[in-house]
């Protein structure tokens, strides 16, 4: 029995129904935000929305029963103990008053497509893997807000108090000018009064706060993916019982090699040898 639902499991056509299942809530979800729709047909959305979580549910059962006698090895993959808690949610007894959070259990479903979409899985792996390589680098760009918020406060909030009158605002200020939004016009406030320390100001801290630290960012992040991306094929090859060749394997193939090359040149040199005693023949017959 196991095996039929492991074969289900594991079949295409289950595969796509699950991710077109997962779609079609989206798209649910997203109906159910235009008031005129819910009130034309909230019962055929409600009976929908039964229909896609029974499907969730059949897909855990058999996920469930494709464990055999341990159905609990189903929890042992994140990415089902994250499928199972999105299911669960949906079943939490809520009433009225909670109907805001029902809502967004079910738009939680939507997150279900990077469990069926393995390039999503190895992205979202790659991104948990750079958590910390990225703790790092976004206490170096704290560090840099906040020597560029204390210089700002004193050069330039006597001039610009809305924008850079206290540190507070002085860190919200470099905030909007680190995403390129309106910096020109923050820069041009100083314009009049400090100039030369306004320019260097401003375009050495885009330099430093978005180009830098973007590219460090960008850096952890292909790190992350690459990591990732060689623990998946080591898992893969575990799986299929290939896992990394150890130092007696090689020495095993290297063997074979050279046997194999050592009988070719007995060949060749037994066809030499061939050779030569025809040559004596030849010549004395002619």
């Amino acid at each position: 029995m196991s095996g039929h639902l492991r074969a289900v499991a594991d079949s295409g056509v289950f595969q796509r129904l699950i991710l077109g299942t997962i779609l079609f809530a989206g798209v649910l979800v997203g109906l159910e935000t235009y008031p005129e729709v819910v009130a034309r047909h909230g019962g055929v959305l409600h009976a929908l929305d039964q229909l896609v979580l029974a499907i969730f549910v059949i897909e855990i059962v058999i996920k469930m029963g494709a464990e055999g006698s341990r159905p609990w090895r189903y929890f042992a993959d994140g990415w089902n103990v994250f499928d199972f808690v999105i299911v669960a949610v949906c079943f939490l007894p809520l009433d009225a008053h909670y109907v805001t959070v029902l809502r967004l259990a079910r738009l939680l479903r939507v997150l279900k497509l990077v469990r069926s979409l393995p390039r999503l899985q190895l992205l979202v792996g790659a991104l948990l893997r750079s958590l910390p390589s990225m703790g790092y680098v976004a206490l170096l760009l704290f560090l840099l807000f906040y020597v560029y918020a204390v210089a700002a406060t004193f050069l330039f909030g006597p001039s610009d108090p809305l924008h850079f009158g206290t540190l507070e605002l002085s860190l919200l200020s470099l905030f909007q000018i680190v995403t390129l939004e309106g910096w020109v016009d923050l820069m041009e406030v100083q314009m009049d009064a400090q100039p030369v320390v306004a320019v260097g100001f401003f375009i050495s801290f885009i330099l430093l706060g978005t180009m830098v630290m973007l590219n460090l960012f960008i850096g952890v992040i292909m790190s992350g993916m690459a990591e990732a991306a060689a623990d998946r094929d080591t898992d893969e090859r575990d799986a299929r019982g290939g896992g990394a060749p150890t130092l007696a394997d090689e020495l095993a193939v290297l063997t074979q090699q050279l046997q194999a090359m050592q009988r070719q040149v007995e060949q060749v040199r037994r066809r030499g040898a061939k050779q030569a005693e025809a040559e004596p023949r030849s010549r004395a017959t002619s």
